[in-house]
Formats: C-alpha cells, structure tokens, sequence
C-alpha cells in the first residue's frame, strides 16, 4: 500500500488540530504580551486588587464548602444507588454547566430575592438575605460550579469496586462506618480533582454573579467582576490585564496540580 496515500489525509487532520491550538494559544499569548511585567509587582500590591483576590478567595472557597456539602452526597447516590429517577438527576446536576450564568443569576433572583417566598423566609426568620451580599456571590459561584465536583467525584466512585465496602458490610460496619472508613478513602483522588475544578470554576464565575449579587468593591466584585469594569473603564485597560493574568495563572495552576492521571479514568 502507497504510504503516502494514507498519510495524506492525516496531513490534513494535524493542520486542523494545530490550528485548534492556536485557536486557544493566541489569545492568551496576547494577554501575555500586554501584561506590564515592569509594573506587575506594585499592581499586585494595589489595594483594589488585593481586595478583588480576597473576596474572590473568600467566596470561591465558601462556594466549594457548599458544593462539598451537597455534592459529595449527591455523587454517592448517584454513583451507587439504584434510585428512582437517577437519570433525570443527572441531567439537572448537568444543567447548570450548559445553562447560560445570565439565567442561572436570574433562577436565583425568583428563588432568594426578598420577595420571593424562600427569600423573604430567610429574612423574616433569621435576617438573611442573599441578593447583592458577599454569601450571594458565593451561592451564585456555588450554583454554577458545584456540577464539576458531583460528575468528577461520581466518575471516580463509578471507577472503583464496591466490593470492599461489601467485605465490610459482612463485617459487621455499619452504613456510615463504611462511608467514613471505606468510600471516602476511595474517592479521596476524585473528590481531590473535583475540588480543584470546582473551587476553580467559582473563581472565575462571573455571569450569575454579577446578575445576583451585583459588583460592589468590597463586598461582591471579585476578580472577573473587577476585571470587567476595569476593561470598561477609560485608562484601566491595565489593570483589567493583570486581574486576568491573575485569573489565567491560578487556571493554568490548578491544572497542573491536578495532573492528567486525576481526570482520566486509569489504564
């Protein structure tokens, strides 16, 4: 068989991969080309931006505590459980991943705003109210970030045997014995690689954030927030660089820490 013949298509599907590399490269080598590396130190200094990194941190780690909290059970069920309705589910837990953040913001609104019945609850009763605060930027960033833990984490337990905790149940453990002492050391890798993707995806939430909790400095602009109403603004193309190289370095962070062999089903 000519080689050459074979080959000849292949050419072709090299330049078209090569070309989706630089679809994503290029304009990140552009962001890169504009940041003031001169500058950097004392912008990473400011106080608007330290402030816009700490609410960031703030509200992204309390949205990965909520999405631990009811996504790890979630997993579990979904992952081990034959229960009614496990499909659709699945697909809700699906949802918020291609749902536009715009709409997802505004599902909230119709939830927790002060006059919708849960919202107006929350305040009576214990004077919460979410819209426009530092907690309802974190819910927004929780709503939209929490299905990449539960897909991870369930992915992980689907992954592994479920006859130790078999051998255990014969044992005499108990279900929740079995849970602490047997599931939980299993998806330790997955619940890992789910978090940092999750506490990731928070971070750099912006639309169901800014449409719930708005962008007020200090209590609900974080860095994608701060970096938009920089870009807006007239003279502070700088600044809104470096929020996003800010961005882009925690992003190319987290996926070096995870490591190909966490997101991969092992060979």
């Amino acid at each position: 068989m000519n080689r050459s013949v074979v080959a000849r298509p292949m050419r072709g599907l090299i330049a078209l991969a090569m070309l989706a590399v630089l679809f994503i490269l290029g304009p990140l080598i552009g962001l890169l080309t504009r940041v003031d590396w001169s500058g950097l130190p004392s912008a990473l200094a400011s106080s608007d931006v330290l402030t816009a990194l700490r609410l960031s941190m703030e509200c992204s780690l309390l949205a990965l505590g909520l999405s631990v909290l009811i996504g790890v059970p979630l997993a579990y069920a979904l992952a081990r459980l034959a229960l009614p309705g496990r499909r659709v589910a699945r697909a809700l837990v699906l949802l918020p991943m291609i749902l536009p953040p715009v709409v997802g913001g505004i599902a909230l609104q119709t939830v927790f705003s002060r006059s919708a019945p849960v919202g107006a609850f929350l305040h009576d009763a214990f004077g919460v109210t979410l819209p426009f605060t530092t907690a309802g930027a974190a819910l927004a960033e929780a709503f939209v970030a929490f299905p990449f833990l539960v897909i991870t984490v369930e992915a992980g337990l689907r992954q592994r045997d479920d006859r130790y905790e078999e051998v255990a149940a014969t044992l005499g453990a108990g279900p929740w014995r079995r849970f602490w002492r047997i599931t939980i050391p299993l998806m330790a890798p997955s619940l890992a690689a789910g978090s940092a993707l999750c506490w990731a995806r928070a971070l750099g939430e912006f639309g169901a954030t800014i449409t719930f909790a708005g962008s007020f400095p200090g209590t609900t602009q974080t860095l994608p927030l701060a970096a938009y109403s920089s870009f807006e603004g007239a003279g502070q193309v700088g600044r809104a660089i470096t929020l996003s190289f800010i961005l882009l370095a925690i992003s190319v962070a987290v996926l070096v820490g995870l490591r190909d062999r966490w997101l991969i089903a092992p060979r």
